[in-house]
């Protein structure tokens, strides 16, 4: 099985925690998030990692080259920043031989087991299926709405009036035939230009356990503090 870790974003709302070190080798725990995904990827499964890079890129280099055990690990430099859904895009033919395959956002902190995600979409075979949570301010997020079989009705990214407290969680598995249907020149984004499409055709799994969007200084600090707590 392979996996996207993306992690090419500049961190900008970090600085200047990122000034000098990129987003997914901020440490909690006493451990790169970038550690604590590739550990969670091979905990699934996961034999193959493509980690996208854009910021800091030779920081991220540095570590993967000193890093030993499952699962492998390829790197793809960004010049210029493609979109989540951009980079998923340029590497369709790294994946094209897949059943499905795993994209997470790097820059979330959980304990969620992959293999929950797994397990539904090997059960269920939906063109994607998305890890969703319970969030506190919905409208910072893309919020889904899912009927009783677990089936999206309705997404929109960051609304107004959000529909309710279902809220994306950035943890997907997705069927390659879905990458031709990003269109238009990158930067492409995962909420906005790919997931409005997959209503009525994905499933979603409750993130159940630890989650945290590590995407301010406030927010890391409350990482630091409840993680090793957790």
């Amino acid at each position: 099985m392979k996996a996207f870790l993306l992690a090419a974003g500049v961190g900008s709302r970090l600085r200047p925690i990122t000034d000098t070190t990129p987003k997914c080798m901020l440490t909690v725990g006493g451990r790169p998030l970038l550690e604590i995904w590739l550990d969670a990827f091979a905990k699934a499964g996961v034999d193959e990692v493509l980690v996208n890079l854009h910021h800091l890129p030779d920081v991220v280099r540095g570590y993967l080259a000193a890093r030993t055990g499952p699962p492998a690990v390829l790197t793809s430099y960004e010049p210029q920043l493609l979109g989540s859904a951009g980079t998923l895009a340029a590497n369709r033919d790294w994946v094209a031989g897949e059943d499905f395959f795993l994209a997470c956002n790097a820059d979330n902190l959980t304990d969620f087991d992959l293999r929950s995600l797994i397990k539904t979409q090997r059960e269920h075979q939906p063109v994607a299926t998305l890890g969703v949570f319970h969030s506190a301010t919905p409208s910072t997020g893309g919020v889904v709405e899912a009927d009783e079989t677990g089936t999206i009705t309705s997404f929109t990214e960051k609304p107004e009036h959000p529909v309710s407290d279902l809220v994306n969680a950035g943890l997907y598995a997705f069927k390659p035939s879905l990458l031709g249907e990003i269109a238009g020149e990158p930067p492409r984004d995962i909420g906005y230009h790919l997931l409005p499409a997959l209503v009525a055709r994905a499933k979603v799994v409750l993130v159940d356990g630890y989650f945290l969007d590590i995407g301010t200084p406030d927010a890391y600090q409350r990482a630091c503090e409840e993680w090793p707590a957790r």
